[in-house]
């Protein structure tokens, strides 16, 4: 299983949504973040698994929430550039390395 990091920008996003929710239901923003980890522990396994959005860049839905991980797989790791809501600011990730 390769490794895997987070833009400083998206680990922020995951902690943000996961207050959300929690503040919203109890135990569902552990829920989101577990979600959020199935995937990524997903795509350390299968790196190309991801739908390609750009050249370098791929995105895999996250199951139960309305919400994508947005990511790139170079140099042997997966950078998660984004865990990007679907409905908002589409693209907004788009300058982030």
């Amino acid at each position: 299983m390769i490794s895997h990091s987070f833009h400083p920008d998206a680990e922020t996003e995951l902690v943000e949504a996961t207050l959300f929710y929690e503040s919203r239901v109890e135990g569902l923003g552990r829920l989101y973040a577990a979600e959020v980890d199935r995937i990524i522990s997903f795509l350390r396994e299968y790196p190309d698994a991801g739908t390609l959005v750009r050249p370098d860049t791929r995105r895999a839905l996250v199951d139960r929430f309305p919400y994508a991980v947005v990511y790139q797989h170079r140099h042997g790791a997966i950078l998660v550039l984004a865990v990007a809501h679907l409905s908002r600011r589409p693209g907004y990730w788009r300058r982030r390395k």
